[in-house]
């Protein structure tokens, strides 16, 4: 196990303000879309010691602070931290399965409320912009999924969901995407 850097001031300011520009990109297309308490409410667990002082540790700007920390000791102690306690997380929605009625699988995951899919595409948009900056593209948070899609444990319906609203993202745009979302809001997703 190799041994991890202390946090720096210098590190531990581009952290916060990295994680400040990320939630009011999330608030940003939360409040687009009525979803006014998610926005204002989104990741708050990153300011926590448990998670703040990880990220200040490990910071460096292009990509999560957690990939940094897994590869330093195998684990990241952020990110059980913050997906126990932050709902547009599909790892926050998955549990045992004691009946054995699905395939004999022990871990199962469990359909998100449309609501939670929509703050994890803005979660996903934002993080998008943030780390790729100039770069970034519409395309890139549907990029992103497929590139993972085949090692993540989603609900079929769940997962129906986050890759129809990011390829739309990807092929009308943000503005037609928040306002598509808005119309199935309505009728509760």
């Amino acid at each position: 196990m190799k041994a991890q850097p202390s946090p720096q001031p210098d590190k531990a300011l581009a952290h916060f303000r990295t994680i400040v520009r990320h939630k009011k990109l999330v608030a940003r297309g939360c409040f687009a879309v009525g979803l006014y308490r998610q926005g204002l409410l989104h990741d708050l667990s990153k300011f926590s010691p448990t998670e703040f002082l990880v990220g200040a540790r490990y910071f460096q700007g292009t990509r999560s602070p957690n990939n940094a920390e897994r590869e330093t000791i195998g684990y990241s102690s952020a990110w059980l931290h913050h997906k126990g306690r932050n709902l547009h997380h599909f790892e926050y929605w998955v549990d045992y399965n004691l009946r054995g009625d699905l395939d004999g699988r022990i871990i199962i995951p469990v359909k998100m409320p449309g609501r939670y899919v929509v703050e994890m595409v803005m979660d996903r948009i934002a993080a998008c912009k943030v780390y790729r900056g100039d770069a970034y593209t519409d395309r890139d948070a549907l990029d992103y999924y497929l590139a993972g899609k085949a090692n993540v444990l989603l609900h079929p319906e769940t997962a129906a969901l986050l890759e129809k609203l990011l390829r739309i993202l990807a092929e009308e745009g943000e503005a037609y995407t928040f306002a598509y979302i808005r119309r199935r809001l309505r009728k509760r997703l």
